[in-house]
């Protein structure tokens, strides 16, 4: 049985002090309930903060990004390591902004999901198309590629620790959404794919949608069969709508 997760990923926003008066308001404001997992993701420099902050809580951490390699000479990098080291135990990766102006391949994106499945890291992860490739009707292609391309060598155990999350490019920070038919559409899509190469086990992958979710439309999408929570970035800043968007799944 797959799992409603609301996820906020924070991106590059909130220093050490306002990510603890953000973290505090949403223990207070998030409901108790437990009818979805909900998953912050700050910073790299609060994540060993947050996870204290959250010790006693039913709010998860992830981190948004790390390298595939074990340790070595990178700099600024940050390894599956030194996450588990901290209690951090999810990773985002293939996020849209990381394809774009870090131009992470596919292939290169294969390698991080291996390594993070290595120090069994759960990964949210990331794809889908751009304007361009919706305008032209590619999108599907684009969608089932990138799942292929960094995603199907796996075992099916492997996804136990999966979560997709599905990112119409042209509707992050940019006011557009996907309407919920479009979601739905695209999301059932990547459930007969997986299912395709990977049979019963589709039916157990939560996929999230990921593109411009408010409290205004959360519901909606929320309420379609195949969409199983959210990947939310700028409402995710504001205690109160994204209590708000938890509230609606």
């Amino acid at each position: 049985m797959r799992t409603k997760i609301v996820a906020g990923n924070w991106k590059m926003h909130k220093n050490a002090e306002e990510t603890e008066d953000l973290l505090n308001e949403l223990i207070d404001k998030l409901p108790d309930g437990k009818e979805a997992r909900v998953i912050v993701a700050p910073t790299f420099v609060n994540l060993a903060s947050a996870v204290d902050h959250l010790e006693f809580t039913n709010i998860g951490v992830a981190a948004q990004n790390m390298h595939q390699a074990e340790s070595g000479a990178f700099t600024g990098e940050i390894s599956a390591d030194m996450l588990k080291s901290i209690g951090v135990n999810t990773v985002i990766l293939g996020h849209s902004e990381r394809r774009a102006y870090f131009h992470e391949t596919d292939a290169l994106l294969a390698e991080k999901v291996n390594t993070a499945l290595k120090h069994n890291l759960e990964i949210i992860f990331c794809f889908g198309e751009e304007l361009k490739d919706r305008q032209s009707g590619n999108h599907f292609n684009i969608v089932e590629n990138q799942l292929k391309d960094a995603l199907f060598h796996l075992e099916g155990k492997d996804w136990e620790n999966i979560i997709l999350a599905y990112e119409p490019v042209w509707a992050i920070g940019t006011g557009e959404t996907a309407t919920p038919e479009q979601a739905q559409e695209m999301h059932h899509f990547i459930r007969e794919t997986l299912a395709a190469r990977f049979g019963a086990v589709a039916d157990d992958v939560s996929i999230l949608y990921g593109g411009s979710v408010k409290p205004e439309n959360a519901a909606e999408i929320f309420g379609k069969p195949d969409v199983d929570g959210g990947l939310i970035g700028g409402a995710a800043l504001k205690a109160a709508d994204f209590a708000a968007i938890v509230a609606a799944i």
